[in-house]
């Protein structure tokens, strides 16, 4: 197994946790495999909180504590580096994200948060929380809108969506609302900066139809899995899991329209809602 990427210690309490785990676990002796039987997890599942890609869990401090030798150090330092500004079921999905170097996504009903416009993110924080102050759909708004800041670098992460036609006709917001975010897909997609194939409807049938998948590569550290549902997810790194997903994606991007149709498709989609604004 690859080992873990330099990380600069001041950089994020999450990053400090990961330095001092890999210095204690050597100080050991232990290989990452090694230290995972102790703990009951596996190799991989050390080497993501070393490389930071994971959080460190209070029942994990403690156990690192007692078979490093660490006193109480992990358990003391884990809160803080749990803290986060996203919900706890979704805080360490987007730390994973912003780890990893390819990312690929199958969305089933609404368009991929990386994907989206300030308008379309604020129609669907709305929804969601139909009683919240203005001023907390706002707060989500720009949460949401600081993750697709992974966008800007040119080149990475590789982004690659397949998102089914029923989240593409649904229109959150409303016609003005999905125009400006259909042309907001289309512009990333004809610049190169994400690969967009929409599953058709009359693809009927398909392997991934009780979900969303997103699957998250990294440099050195293992594949993640990420199950979302209302209101909860759930973060996998079993092997056998993050095969089996990769394999259903394969499938859909098999089925599902190729990149120049899909953009042509998204385009006269933007083009119809715009149309529909017209008196």
């Amino acid at each position: 197994m690859a080992g873990p990427k330099d990380l600069d210690p001041s950089s994020s309490p999450r990053a400090l946790l990961g330095a001092e785990l890999r210095h204690a676990r050597e100080k050991a002796r232990l290989s990452q495999e090694e230290l995972g039987q102790r703990l009951f997890v596996s190799g991989s599942f050390i080497g993501q909180l070393e490389s930071g890609t994971r959080r460190m869990q209070p029942e994990y401090a403690r156990l690192l504590d007692k078979e490093l030798g660490t006193e109480d150090f992990f358990q003391r330092n884990c809160v803080a580096a749990a803290k986060s500004k996203y919900p706890e079921h979704f805080a360490e999905a987007v730390e994973a994200e912003a780890e990893a170097i390819e990312i690929r996504e199958y969305a089933p009903s609404l368009i991929p948060g990386l994907l989206q416009t300030p308008a379309y993110a604020h129609a669907v924080c709305r929804v969601y929380r139909p009683t919240a102050p203005e001023e907390e759909i706002e707060k989500l708004v720009r949460l949401r809108m600081e993750r697709t800041r992974l966008l800007d670098d040119p080149t990475e992460p590789l982004v690659w969506a397949v998102i089914d036609e029923a989240a593409l006709r649904r229109a959150a917001g409303g016609p003005q609302v999905m125009a400006e975010a259909l042309r907001h897909i289309a512009e990333l997609a004809r610049r190169g900066r994400v690969i967009v194939q929409v599953l058709p409807l009359d693809a009927g049938a398909h392997p991934a139809m009780e979900g969303a998948i997103k699957l998250m590569d990294f440099e050195n550290a293992p594949p993640l899995v990420y199950f979302e549902g209302v209101g909860m997810g759930r973060l996998e790194d079993d092997p056998a899991t993050a095969k089996h997903q990769r394999f259903t994606y394969h499938l859909l991007v098999a089925a599902a329209l190729s990149p120049q149709n899909s953009l042509a498709l998204i385009e006269a989609m933007a083009q119809d809602y715009a149309h529909e604004e017209q008196p």
